[in-house]
């Protein structure tokens, strides 16, 4: 049965890293704008964040079981729909169905865990389907990759279809988990606005930045589209609340917030949400951009932060069940993960290598094993067993909430990073200010990609290559009287007007051997002086370039410290409840 969640889960949570891969060859099949290539992920975040706390309810009113084959079968079907894309608008929008159905996996499983064993039982369990999380962002990119490479992007979709199969088979044998003691009716009032609050939200997130490109899927956080969904969020919010606190069977009881475990558990996982994805989303620019590796390349660095990951996961869950105790497991994983956000945040260089950030990142998966699974046991320890949907759903919620919030700022703060470093950086080289362009500096906000900045050993090769064909095009006139050649040099905008007279003389046979030949000796040394020049200057602005980038994620890194430093004061604030040992052992679910 376990087998039947396992696989539903790490189908949903491969989703989300599997397609990104693929984007290149999606984007070219189907001929999709640079526009709305974002909107592939966007439409799968929202939808999937936005009907957590639904399935949460819907499972504690009719059963798990019911709930993740929906899910199924709707990712299943969307899924299908996604392999048949016909052009961009149909795939964004069966990714969104398909996210529709992936949120109720990741809800619902670690919830029929809560459902087969008392709190006291849990944390293996839990800290298994924590590692899954961390082993979907290893295998993503590789599968994606390789069906991609063997196949085509249509594959990235239909082989979840046997496998999506192969866990309903299971999941059909197991009983349709449900608390005896719940009852009720579908909160259909609170449900809309809650849609109606997060939606908005989400997506004035999603697509605000400082300074949007000319024709990007982005708008200024100060224009009326970014401005008008944060008010329609803040009506939607005000509406859930008054509907929430008149409804009789509401799908999320405010009354849960007077229990601290339920309050201060979802604050502290709402900004180690963010600190979560401050750690993985930026380093692969900063792999592509500074060590200078592919795209392929820089998404295997973070191996070792998953294997740390799933290794931290499963030790807390283990450590957790011996001893009965979570708080203290959550507390040394915050400071485990302080200790390797200030070692990213001030020890990475702009000469770093791949194996030293590598290394640096096995630590960092320490640190953040323990986030994915022990703060929604604590919740659901706290809470009754008629309860455990809407906590388990709680948590996933606040964590994807803090991280897409999370996502905003720290992009905003990354920009301006790095304009600011570039601009000071750019003055202390001794470069004019227009040399580095910054259209050319990524700014990071919204969903970060991994676009490689231009390498040294490129430019320079460009450089040299212009300069060569020059040295040989004088030659040819001066040497070899190429009138052809001299030509094309004379209708050249670019050629130094105090050359044109000896151009004209090769072209009228008027200037004599001697005047050539000390005309192209100068040329020549001109041109040396020139492309070395020209180097140093490529080697300045790339260094700039570098510098600059490395400062932005080094601030990122540093917030990150005082963000994992909340959670953690927090975190030290949860009372220590015993684990329950069996699912009778009531807890009250407001106070305490």
């Amino acid at each position: 049965m376990l087998l039947g969640v396992i696989l539903a889960l790490l189908l949903g949570a491969l989703d989300q890293t599997i397609v990104s891969t693929a984007g290149p060859a999606i984007q070219s099949d189907l001929e999709i704008t640079n526009s709305l290539y974002t909107w592939l992920t966007i439409g799968y975040l929202v939808s999937s964040t936005v009907v957590v706390p639904i399935y949460g309810r819907l499972g504690d009113l009719y059963g798990r079981k019911v709930v993740i084959l929906f899910g199924m079968t709707l990712f299943i079907v969307a899924s299908l729909l996604c392999a048949i894309s016909w052009d961009a608008m149909s795939l964004i929008g069966f990714r969104a169905l398909q996210g529709l159905g992936g949120g109720a996996l990741f809800t619902t499983a670690f919830a029929i865990v809560a459902d087969l064993y008392p709190p006291a039982e849990r944390g293996r369990i839990n800290g298994a389907l924590g590692g899954v999380f961390g082993l979907s962002s290893v295998l993503g990119p590789l599968v994606g990759g390789f069906i991609t490479d063997n196949f085509s992007w249509h594959w990235i979709f239909l082989v979840n279809l046997p496998l999506g199969l192969v866990a309903m088979t299971f999941i059909l044998r197991m009983p349709n988990l449900r608390s005896a003691h719940t009852s009720g009716k579908v909160d259909f009032a609170g449900a809309f606005w809650l849609l109606v609050a997060v939606i908005p939200l989400l997506l004035a997130l999603s697509l605000g930045k400082s300074n949007p490109a000319p024709g990007e899927t982005a708008f200024a956080w100060t224009s009326p589209q970014i401005l008008g969904g944060f008010v329609l969020f803040a009506i939607g919010l005000t509406l859930f609340i008054l509907t929430e606190l008149r409804s009789s069977d509401p799908l999320v009881d405010l009354r849960f917030f007077k229990n601290r475990t339920f309050a201060l558990a979802n604050l502290a996982i709402f900004f180690l949400g963010a600190g979560f994805l401050a750690a993985i989303i930026f380093l692969p620019l900063f792999m592509v951009n500074v060590v200078g590796l592919s795209a392929t390349g820089s998404g295997l660095t973070t191996t070792p932060l998953t294997f740390g990951l799933i290794a931290s996961a499963i030790l807390s869950g283990i450590l957790t069940q011996r001893f009965g105790r979570y708080k203290p497991v959550m507390l040394g994983s915050l400071v485990v993960l302080m200790m390797a956000f200030a070692i990213m945040g001030f020890t990475l260089t702009p000469q770093s290598t791949q194996l030293e950030v590598t290394l640096k990142m096995m630590l960092l998966g320490l640190g953040l094993g323990a986030v994915v699974s022990l703060y929604s046991l604590a919740v659901q320890n706290a809470l009754p067993p008629e309860h455990t949907g809407i906590a388990t759903s709680s948590t996933s919620f606040f964590q994807q909430m803090g991280g897409t919030v999370g996502l905003a700022i720290l992009g905003t703060v990354f920009s301006a990073t790095v304009l600011e470093s570039t601009t000071t950086r750019t003055e202390a080289a001794g470069l004019p200010p227009a040399q580095i362009s910054s259209a050319n500096v990524p700014t990071g906000e919204g969903a970060p990609e991994t676009q490689g900045a231009p390498r040294l050993e490129d430019i320079e090769r460009q450089i040299s290559t212009g300069f060569a064909a020059q040295r040989d095009g004088f030659t040819k006139v001066f040497e070899a009287g190429d009138k052809t050649v001299a030509q094309q040099f004379l209708s050249d905008p670019q050629t130094p007007a105090n050359l044109k007279p000896a151009l004209e003389g090769v072209i009228a046979n008027t200037l004599p051997a001697p005047a050539r030949a000390q005309t192209l000796q100068g040329i020549l040394s001109g041109l040396e002086t020139a492309e070395q020049g020209a180097l140093e200057t490529a080697r300045k602005s790339i260094g700039v370039f570098k510098g600059a980038f490395t400062d932005g994620i080094k601030r990122l890194y540093q917030i990150g410290i005082l963000i994992v430093l909340i959670g953690f004061f927090i975190t030290a604030l949860l009372p220590e409840i015993p684990l329950r040992k069996s699912q009778d052992d009531g807890m009250p679910a407001f106070g305490g």
